[in-house]
């Protein structure tokens, strides 16, 4: 760090960062532990002195004197440390359920507008999933109770790639539905060219793009490009998979691996959540919002 003044890093702490969230942590967990250390570590650098209490003493018929004595009021041993958990405003871009691992934005002070505004502008997430066929389980994955026992031996990377392909288009024709066009029409092709068509309803899922990029019978990972998604629907998408295929499936990961143009090496891993680290992925984070999107017209917006 270029100082050591916990005020002035404190005054400097606000825009957003990006750490790499475990699978089986809460997101609301992941958020309160950072802002923790970075509480942790302001409070290990230097802070400003007590200040003092100024006190009359004497008697008034005879001599008053001032006396300068330390302010218990002002001090850490009673007040508790200088910076505490409530100080730090601090909030999700994209919420990534409990089983979900991956890039995590996160603002800080002032840096929780642009977490909202990168949210309202809904852009694409990526995720990298993997399944096993074989079984399925009441809740789609893993740790749920199995419901359903099929054989898998007939099940090809050709029906998974020509699977996903259907599913695709499916996806890419409903977007164009939702809109009121036909996929086939002049006014269709004119919106695909000004980038994608995303839905006004926030509330229904659209994949944007599948492939399998691994196969190793009974396991299989898929990566998708979609919007909107959350994980239920994710887990639920291995199974319906599962399903198509004459077999059945459930989900054993979930990996984010892009929010927007933030991806898996811009995030920080739990070892290095600390202030050092999260003040140089927070210049980090600014220089990609600027250099490759118009989600910032000025810097200043977020770092006054």
């Amino acid at each position: 760090m270029p100082t050591t003044d916990a005020v002035k890093i404190w005054n400097n702490l606000k825009g957003i960062i990006c750490v790499y969230k475990p699978a089986d942590v809460k997101t609301n967990h992941v958020r309160k532990m950072i802002v923790n250390r970075i509480c942790e570590g302001l409070n290990e650098l230097d802070y400003r002195p007590n200040s003092a209490l100024i006190s009359i003493e004497g008697k008034p018929s005879t001599e008053l004197s001032v006396v300068l004595k330390p302010n218990l009021a002002d001090d850490p041993l009673v007040v508790g440390p200088r910076y505490q958990f409530n100080d730090l405003p601090c909030s999700w871009s994209n919420y990534l359920g409990t089983s979900t691992s991956g890039v995590l934005l996160l603002g800080l002070k002032r840096g929780t507008t642009t977490t909202k505004y990168i949210r309202e502008n809904k852009p694409t997430r990526a995720y990298r999933i993997t399944g096993s066929l074989g079984y399925a389980t009441d809740n789609y994955y893993k740790d749920g109770h199995i419901v359903e026992r099929t054989t898998f031996k007939h099940v090809k990377l050709a029906h998974i790639e020509r699977l996903l392909s259907y599913m695709q288009a499916t996806h890419q024709k409903k977007m164009f539905e939702l809109c009121g066009v036909d996929i086939k029409s002049q006014t269709a092709y004119e919106l695909a060219t000004k980038g994608l068509i995303r839905p006004v309803n926030s509330k229904i899922p659209l994949i944007y793009g599948l492939k399998c990029i691994k196969f190793d019978p009974p396991d299989f990972t898929i990566e998708i490009q979609c919007i909107n998604e959350y994980e239920t629907y994710l887990k639920a998408l291995i199974h319906e998979i599962g399903t198509k295929l004459n077999s059945s499936a459930h989900c054993t990961g979930l990996q984010c691996i892009r929010h927007s143009y933030f991806i898996i090496d811009n995030a920080l891993l739990r070892h290095q959540w600390n202030l050092e680290n999260i003040l140089r992925n927070k210049e980090q984070c600014e220089n990609i919002i600027f250099e490759n999107s118009g989600l910032l017209h000025q810097k200043s917006a977020v770092l006054q």
